[in-house]
């Protein structure tokens, strides 16, 4: 479990780093190699995320996508200076216990 955690933390900081690079590029003036800068993390997101060990794809990127939500609401809060207020909390603690029904309900 471990390293299913590590691979989604690593996945989303590339994805959401990817797309961060990608707004200032297009939206704040950055220059054009920070947004080749976020294509390339982008990819990487995309390969990380294979590497998880659980056989269905579905599955996978249904739990990343709450783990997404959460990594989403830190980056806003400690990245771009936007602090989460009670409810952007109480839906993240949502989404991360619907990564662990997903993940670690017992299937036959």
């Amino acid at each position: 479990m471990l390293s299913a955690i590590i691979l989604f933390l690593l996945a989303g900081i590339a994805e959401i780093g990817g797309g961060y690079f990608i707004w200032l590029c297009l939206r704040e003036g950055k220059p054009f190699y920070w947004g080749i800068g976020g294509g390339v993390a982008l990819a990487l997101y995309g390969v990380i995320a294979t590497f998880q060990a659980f056989p269905s794809f579905g599955r996978v990127y249904a739990a990343y996508g709450g783990v997404f939500i959460i990594l989403s609401v830190l980056w806003g809060w400690g990245i771009d200076k936007k602090a989460p207020d009670m409810y952007d909390w109480i839906g993240a603690t949502i989404c991360l216990v619907g990564v662990g029904v997903m993940l670690l309900a017992p299937r036959h």
